[in-house]
């Protein structure tokens, strides 16, 4: 499904990174750190992280997504390492990155507790995750997002699998998300920040 949403010349959700990204980046500490992007897609976020000076490595399921996002990262003249894996089976090696920034990752239910446990599992101590994602309330609407509750999380999912983090906000609300023709329009999201234990 992704690579046929992908083939395209233009880019499904715009080139510009998400703008709670850009709000919280900040939070990723000074550059050169190394971050990992999961469904990065087209590239957007990972090489608006590379552009700020962080090694980023971005992560989807489609190879078609991951293409159009080494051809970002060229034309911006930054680096950016992909890799085309399944969220909801992929293994990441153990605290190798300072942040992970999970931006719209919709993985199906059954999925997520093994995704949730591999984010705790490859944070550094004391690494940042960024996320933003719709809720199950965005379904009926055609502004974005999952056509299923199922692939969508809510607050008090994401408290529960974190909650050895120290969880610095988790909040759901409508915002107006305008990304290229993929996400238009009023949605229903969750934001969610939260730092592993240093120790």
């Amino acid at each position: 499904m992704w690579d046929e949403r992908y083939a395209t010349d233009d880019y499904i959700y715009g080139t510009e990174p998400n703008d709670f990204l850009r709000e919280q980046v900040g939070l990723i500490g000074e550059p050169s750190k190394r971050v990992l992007c999961l469904a990065d897609g087209e590239g957007r976020n990972g090489v608006y992280l590379a552009k700020l000076g962080h090694r980023v490595l971005s992560v989807d399921a489609s190879a078609v997504g991951l293409r159009k996002a080494a051809r970002l990262a060229e034309r911006e003249g930054v680096p950016l390492e992909t890799r085309l894996a399944d969220l909801s089976e992929h293994t990441f090696p153990a605290e190798a990155f300072d942040a992970v920034v999970s931006i719209f990752c919709h993985v199906a239910e059954a999925g997520r507790p093994h995704l949730h446990a591999q984010v705790a599992h490859t944070l550094k101590p004391g690494g940042m995750l960024i996320l933003e994602a719709y809720t199950p309330a965005q379904v009926p609407r055609d502004t974005g997002g999952p056509d299923t509750p199922d692939r969508t999380p809510t607050a008090a999912e994401l408290e529960a699998a974190f909650a050895d983090f120290e969880i610095l906000s988790s909040r759901e609300f409508d915002r107006q998300v305008i990304e290229g023709r993929g996400h238009s329009g009023l949605g229903a999201v969750v934001q969610f920040i939260a730092r592993k234990p240093a120790v």
